[in-house]
């Protein structure tokens, strides 16, 4: 096992190794997560409509 300085510069080393996103990446990103979250839940709020006007139909 490694003392925790070596081990410490062995993560130092690995961190250092990491492609970090830019700034636009990160903020395109989480726009897009955002628009295709907003987009899902359209999708399923027409689809329980749909299911919620079919039922109605057939009971009411």
């Amino acid at each position: 096992m490694a003392n925790p300085v070596q081990f410490l510069q062995q993560v130092r080393s690995e961190v250092g190794k990491i492609a970090w996103p830019t700034r636009r990446e990160v903020f395109l990103t989480t726009v897009m997560v955002f628009v295709m979250a907003a987009l899902t839940a359209l999708f399923f709020s027409l689809v329980d409509w749909a299911i919620r006007l079919g039922v109605t139909a057939v009971i009411g």
